[in-house]
């Protein structure tokens, strides 16, 4: 189980906290408006933002004196961080360690990753000869190879036409399933919510919401949700 055991950030005057339980191997979708915290919360996650008051516990153990290459979570960022003078493979390699040559077994993981999510054969291109879409699947195979028990998404599929989006969604959905890795995405869209995720955390006016069900939450929405979407009706 992840659990924010009241956890408080400050960042550069911007103070965020809560309480929030999730359980292991569920899909969570982080929601709420631009500006509430929603990046600064994974950035905590995963250790690139200090707390300044409670515990951030995985299976039991603070995280707190982890530093983020230890923390058992592998996170996506928004532009997806590849090297654009480096292969395809070279920047999913970066994955599991850019300082020593990999094992044979390494690179088996890396080939296989990269089949995973749709780039067999592509492995030696580097990402300008690659569409958006692709370089999407080559920044994810670079986290699935580091194996980690949570995947931090924050918005890496949003420059995504619609189609393209769902079909990113999906494959995530499916390699956490596979793996039964706990995923916690940023969105700003409800429907990627409804696509994928099992549970919402609302993040707004400074605080991080209880985790609710997905279907429970979109469908009665509570009025700080209700006026971020800006409907009064079910979303």
């Amino acid at each position: 189980m992840l659990r924010l055991d009241a956890i408080d950030i400050n960042k550069g005057g911007f103070r965020l906290s809560g309480d929030v339980q999730i359980s292991k191997g569920t899909r969570v979708a982080v929601i709420g408006p631009s500006g509430a915290g929603k990046s600064t919360l994974l950035e905590a996650l995963a250790g690139f933002q200090p707390l300044t008051g409670g515990r951030i516990l995985w299976q039991g153990e603070d995280l707190a004196p982890l530093s983020p290459g230890k923390r058992p979570m592998a996170m996506l960022f928004q532009d997806g961080n590849l090297f654009p003078h480096l292969t395809i493979r070279q920047n999913v390699r970066l994955g599991i360690d850019a300082n020593r040559r990999l094992t044979a077994e390494e690179e088996t993981r890396v080939t296989e990753a990269l089949a995973r999510v749709g780039l067999a054969g592509l492995e030696e291109r580097k990402p300008a000869a690659l569409s958006g879409g692709q370089q999407s699947r080559a920044a994810l195979a670079r986290v699935l190879v580091q194996g980690r028990d949570l995947l931090l998404l924050d918005e890496p599929f949003a420059a995504l036409g619609p189609a393209l989006k769902a079909e990113m969604l999906d494959l995530v959905a499916e390699i956490a399933t596979e793996s039964g890795a706990t995923l916690l995405m940023v969105s700003h869209d409800p429907q990627d919510a409804r696509r994928i995720a099992d549970q919402v955390v609302l993040v707004a006016d400074g605080k991080i919401h209880t985790a609710a069900p997905t279907a429970e939450l979109l469908d009665n929405p509570p009025p700080a949700l209700r006026a971020y979407l800006g409907t009064p009706a079910a979303i």
